[in-house]
């Protein structure tokens, strides 16, 4: 839980929300001055203002983590308010693993495989987060869940997860698809890695072929269904935004090499799929798949 409140803290704007704080836990400070003598009160002002000078940022973000856990919320309210700014994204998602077609993880089944190695590569066509744009960037990840377990039992326990952001996004820019990455990437694993490469996309034909720096390739194309057009995945038990539907096809050569990998697969499971999405839509999904979680715990 401390970890969990020491990130809220550093998501918020900190030098309003830490003088704040700071002025609150000072206030903790004062005692009725009933039955103290001048003497003692000037002594006690004079402590509070050398406090004043010497308390540091860090002793400010400490203080705030004791309030979060003792129930007074305050930072909790503040790294809120930093989570509402707004944004909203206009992409296509291009998506691969080294299960067979149709991957079952996104129906809470065991993977293909031993493991189920994939990727998925966002390509950004118009968006904003809060002011800043985010037209023509990209962001992926790579993850591996563990062996024979499904996605959904084994989330959080990922043996890896590295996103990787597109090296011509600004500072700003890079900031912002971090904190997307959060929604559409939720983290798997303890550890999140991050690394800013090229991301580029050519599509030839039917074939769509994914770089991502030096580290990962993905090149597929969709399969036809029994009727006209390719086939039509729609509202899988884990869909989240992105995933409320998408085109079932398969991947030509799909590769990885970082995070101590070397996929090579060929003929794996591949999709893709064109989405609007934003943060009150991300906010709805998150609040019911924790109350789903929720009432899982509670039946064990």
């Amino acid at each position: 839980m401390v970890n969990n409140c020491a990130a809220a803290c550093g998501a918020i704007n900190h030098q309003l929300i830490l003088h704040q704080l700071f002025r609150s836990s000072l206030s903790l400070l004062i005692i009725p001055s009933v039955g103290i003598t001048s003497a003692l009160k000037r002594r006690f002002n004079e402590r509070i203002k050398s406090m004043k000078r010497s308390i540091s940022n860090k002793s400010i973000v400490t203080i705030a983590i004791v309030y979060a856990i003792g129930g007074l919320n305050v930072p909790a309210r503040a790294a809120a308010a930093a989570d509402k700014t707004p944004w909203k994204i206009t992409g296509e998602l291009e998506e691969a693993c080294s299960c067979r077609a149709a991957c079952p993880c996104w129906f809470k089944s065991l993977p293909s495989r031993m493991t189920c190695d994939g990727a998925q590569i966002v390509f950004i066509n118009k968006g904003h987060y809060g002011k800043t744009p985010l037209e023509g960037l990209a962001v992926a990840q790579f993850v591996q869940s563990p062996e024979h377990q499904s996605m959904f039992e084994s989330f959080g326990k990922w043996n890896f997860d590295y996103v990787y952001i597109d090296e011509k996004a600004t500072d700003a820019q890079r900031e912002a698809l971090k904190d997307i990455a959060t929604h559409l990437f939720p983290p798997p694993a303890k550890v999140r890695e991050y690394r800013y490469v090229s991301i580029t996309r050519q599509i030839q034909g039917d074939e769509h072929i994914s770089t991502i720096g030096k580290y990962g390739f993905c090149s597929g194309h969709l399969v036809e269904g029994g009727y006209n057009g390719a086939p039509k995945v729609t509202n899988p038990p884990l869909a989240d935004p992105t995933h409320k539907e998408f085109l079932q096809g398969e991947a030509t050569k799909f590769s990885y090499a970082d995070a101590g990998q070397d996929w090579k697969y060929e003929k794996s499971n591949y999709m893709r799929n064109k989405f609007t999405v934003d943060n009150k839509q991300y906010a709805k999904h998150e609040a019911a798949m924790a109350k789903k979680m929720s009432e899982i715990k509670s039946e064990k």
